[in-house]
């Protein structure tokens, strides 16, 4: 069994028990199982996937730092939100948003692409995409 501690610039945001933790580093998937060799990797925004005793849960995950090490995986991240948390209404103002500041020329693109990012991961895993 994995243990797993994700900590936001508020705090502990989850902390979870997993017999398998998928995740999509910056260089591609990652299926951590327990006793799995300690790493250390940037994430991606992507889907984080569990199997957790309740069942398999999804959560959004804006980017950050995994490190994981004797069955303990710390996720260091902007944000993290869980399927049923995810408000589908909020997301898609805010794809709406970056979208809108995209073709702003005053507007710093990079950070543009990256909340557009964001809002695009929550509305996936929420899924719901219209």
């Amino acid at each position: 069994m994995i243990h797993c501690r994700v900590v936001t610039p508020e705090g502990l945001a989850k902390e979870l028990d997993t017999t398998i933790l998928n995740v999509v580093s910056t260089v591609g998937q990652l299926g951590i199982l327990s006793r799995h060799v300690p790493l250390v990797t940037p994430l991606a925004i992507s889907r984080m996937i569990t199997e957790e005793s309740d069942g398999r849960r999804e959560y959004a995950v804006a980017g950050g730092l995994l490190y994981f090490e004797n069955d303990l995986a710390t996720i260091l991240t902007d944000a993290i939100e869980s399927k049923e948390e995810i408000d589908l209404r909020r997301a898609e103002e805010a794809k709406q948003r970056a979208e809108a500041r995209m073709e702003d020329p005053n507007m710093d693109i990079r950070r543009a692409e990256v909340a557009l990012k964001k809002a695009m991961n929550r509305i996936s895993v929420k899924g719901e995409v219209k």
